[in-house]
């Protein structure tokens, strides 16, 4: 059976025997891995630390049957500690590899890989508020798996926008004869934002009101979760947006 190399995420990590761990992996070009790494839990192993989740690595892996069998890895992000090193950031970051991990492997793609590798880039620097970043992330990941929400126009009928109320079962922003009782009304400075997190406009995203962002934040979570038909339960730790 072949060996392969390939740049990964850790997304999650179990505990195997007195030792070993089993991996989750998002990888650039073979999807998702699952695999072992032998030993990585004693003081002594050379590349435990590279295998936690947040982590990016380059690894070789040997094709087993059922399960890979980490045999190297280096890394490339270090991005844990500095993610660890705040509540905010630690949480998010959980959330952002929860919904990479509950991609099928048709989903699991190159673009999925780099979002997620971008995403834990930032969150890691500081570069924006954690909560933006997932937000931002959550509604990219949706798109690239082919459920790219309705921002402008409507998502029933297709008229052109930009519409006033946002219902996720329906596929984003809808408009007044179109939306359910019930649905979610979408104030302007809302929408703009929303539209501002799908296409990274960050100058706009980091002057957006507190009230804006968490009525986004709301919103992008209800249909990442409709879509990914569960719950993303790191979701319910997030610190309420400011």
């Amino acid at each position: 059976m072949p060996t392969y190399r390939d740049e990964v995420v850790v997304l999650r990590t179990h505990k195997l025997g007195e030792a070993d761990r089993i991996v989750t992996l998002l990888s650039r070009r073979h999807g998702k891995v699952r695999a072992v790494a032998k030993g990585v839990r004693r003081t002594s192993s050379r590349f435990g630390a590279r295998l936690e989740p947040f982590m990016v690595a380059d690894v070789q892996l040997y094709q087993g049957r059922t399960l890979d069998i980490v045999q190297q890895a280096s890394s490339i992000g270090a991005y844990g500690a500095p993610i660890a090193a705040h509540y905010d950031r630690y949480t998010a970051a959980h959330a952002m590899v929860e919904t990479a991990d509950r991609l099928n492997e048709a989903e699991a793609t190159a673009q999925q890989y780099l979002l997620l590798v971008g995403g834990l880039r930032a969150l890691a620097r500081g570069e924006h508020a954690a909560r933006s970043v997932l937000d931002s992330y959550l509604l990219r990941a949706m798109a690239l798996s082919g459920w790219a929400p309705s921002l402008s126009e409507c998502a029933r009928c297709g008229t052109v926008g930009p519409q006033d109320w946002f219902v996720a079962q329906l596929g984003g922003t809808v408009c007044g004869s179109c939306a359910p009782a019930g649905s979610a009304r979408l104030r302007p400075e809302t929408g703009d934002l929303l539209r501002a997190l799908m296409s990274g406009e960050w100058d706009e995203v980091d002057d957006a009101s507190d009230a804006a962002t968490a009525a986004a934040s709301g919103l992008i979570a209800a249909y990442a979760q409709w879509h990914l038909e569960r719950g993303i339960r790191s979701l319910s730790h997030l610190e309420a947006p400011r």
